[in-house]
């Protein structure tokens, strides 16, 4: 089963599922009467964040009140023709739907791939999915123009029908099916000093996990930290940064002692090599090294990062 997300207050994290079902044609006055009966809390202090990363917050919090659907496609199909072995693979796109989606990258998943996801859920979600049907292979022409196309088709609709399910869409199993084979090679490329491979990978997964994950935020922070890792031995310094900057809301927010050390520890060393003003960063970094409220990790981000998927 999923880790039940545990923020401080998970009022902003409720009122999403709930406002996401909302009928996409609300119109303004009706949203802004459902924001007035219900203000969400967002669960930490805002006096711990810089104007940019307030911003970034409160974009973040307003695209929570958009009604937001996801959209599957599975565009095109090729087949792999081994000495020992034949199968299709198939390209899965998700779309966001409610905006113009530019950000769309495929991943590539075969038949088994979906079988091995239909039985994982199928172990904690029985009852939920006793209408849904997997596609089945047929007994002969699996390899045809025509039931490619059909079972191309058969595997949209059933990835639709999945995250139609609340319970579905919000566990790790549906996750991991879009994104665990990307993140494993990542980390791989990442350990083995690939770092310009590791970091295509890396975002290509980060992307997915926006989309796909956006109940429970936190899931984009080990990603990100991974791409700040790989910037950073690229000596891009100042997207690596950046990156940081994006992830250090969520670990605030979210109270992430793992990553929050070490991030800000990064964090300043980039900021003093890019010449930046890190005072208020260095302050937290020691505030935090000093808490007697938890353990802070002792080890570098990097360090904390290669860990990942071994």
């Amino acid at each position: 089963m999923e880790d039940e997300l545990e923020p401080h207050d998970t009022k902003a994290v409720d009122v999403k599922e709930e406002v996401s079902s909302a009928p996409e044609d609300s119109s303004p006055q009706q949203e802004k009467s459902s924001n007035n009966a219900e203000e969400p809390d967002v669960g930490f202090s805002a006096s711990c964040l810089t104007t940019a990363e307030l911003q970034q917050h409160w974009r973040a919090v307003k695209q929570e009140f958009r009604s937001v659907k996801l959209l599957f496609d599975i565009p095109t199909t090729r087949i792999i023709d081994q000495k020992i072995t034949k199968y299709v693979v198939y390209q899965v796109v998700v779309i966001r739907s409610g905006s113009y989606d530019c950000e769309r990258v495929a991943i590539e998943r075969r038949y088994s791939d979906f079988l091995h996801l239909h039985q994982e859920l199928l172990l904690d979600f029985s009852e939920e999915m006793e209408d849904i049907v997997m596609p089945r292979k047929k007994m002969t022409g699996n390899f045809s123009d025509e039931n490619i196309a059909e079972r191309r088709v058969a595997l949209r609709d059933y990835l639709t029908q999945l995250n139609s399910l609340r319970c579905v869409r919000k566990s790790q199993a549906f996750l991991a099916f879009f994104t665990h084979k990307e993140l494993k090679t990542s980390y791989d490329l990442l350990r083995g000093g690939r770092f310009s491979r590791a970091l295509e990978g890396f975002q290509k997964v980060l992307v997915l996990q926006e989309k796909l994950s956006s109940h429970n935020p936190t899931l984009v922070v080990p990603t990100l930290c991974a791409i700040l890792v790989c910037q950073r031995d690229l000596e891009d310094f100042d997207a690596a940064f950046q990156t940081g900057r994006r992830a250090l809301p969520t670990v605030r927010r979210y109270e992430l002692r793992q990553y929050q050390g070490p991030l800000l520890e990064a964090l300043v060393d980039l900021g003093y090599s890019l010449g930046m003003p890190v005072a208020q960063l260095q302050d937290e970094l020691t505030r935090v090294q000093d808490s007697p409220n938890g353990q802070v990790s002792e080890m570098s981000l990097k360090e904390l990062v290669v860990q990942e998927f071994v």
